[in-house]
């Protein structure tokens, strides 16, 4: 396959597997030879091995870093921090891409930024949803409820009123506490189930408080 071609298949998919070229009488050892060649001359960038993107000139669109955390590493979501940021649970601008992963903990950085996995359990591996990111992009993120309860669960001391204090948690009105105590059960975790009582307790205050203005 020319490179021409690959522009004229990719054109609205800038983000693409290997294996989407390994077409008619490539071997998938060609194929990756000349995806080797092509990247080593700039025509397209390896974001890891078997993944790759256009070149920012060749792309028809950004794609969302959301999007490309689920491309590299598949059967993960984006969790943790990054999606309390994300459903504006915390103030603070999270740098770092935060996903969960059954498998092991990885680490990427290019020039769509740094992204980090977490491993988790399988059967914590729920509460998350296929999201409309921005037009057109999808991705897999937790709900808000199980982002933090992720958070807590990997954190040491993250049931204690200390930590949770210390993420400086805003506009609770907006968590589904019945899903929050629902997840906390799924967990079938003493630390989790506490944590979901401290966060309750915050969230009614802040309503209460919100009452009274």
């Amino acid at each position: 396959m020319r490179y021409s071609q690959v522009l004229d298949t990719l054109r609205d998919t800038p983000l693409f597997e290997s294996s989407l070229l390994t077409v008619g009488k490539s071997s998938p050892y060609q194929t990756q030879r000349r995806l080797s060649d092509w990247a080593s001359a700039g025509k397209v960038i390896s974001l890891r091995r078997g993944l790759y993107i256009l070149p920012k000139e060749k792309r028809k669109f950004e794609p969302h870093p959301f999007r490309i955390a689920n491309r590299l590493e598949p059967g993960s979501y984006i969790s943790l921090e990054m999606a309390l940021r994300y459903h504006n649970l915390i103030p603070e601008h999270v740098a770092v891409v935060t996903s969960v992963t059954t498998g092991r903990p990885r680490e990427w950085t290019n020039e769509f930024g740094r992204f980090l996995y977490r491993h988790i359990h399988p059967r914590y591996f729920f509460g998350m949803e296929y999201r409309l990111i921005i037009e057109e992009q999808f991705a897999y993120i937790a709900y808000p409820e199980k982002a933090l309860l992720d958070l807590i669960y990997l954190r040491k001391g993250g049931d204690s009123l200390e930590f949770i204090q210390s993420l400086r948690l805003q506009n609770l009105e907006n968590l589904d506490l019945e899903r929050l105590e629902e997840f906390a059960e799924h967990f079938n975790k003493p630390k989790i189930k506490r944590a979901a009582v401290v966060i309750r307790k915050l969230a009614e205050h802040e309503m209460h408080e919100y009452e009274v203005l």
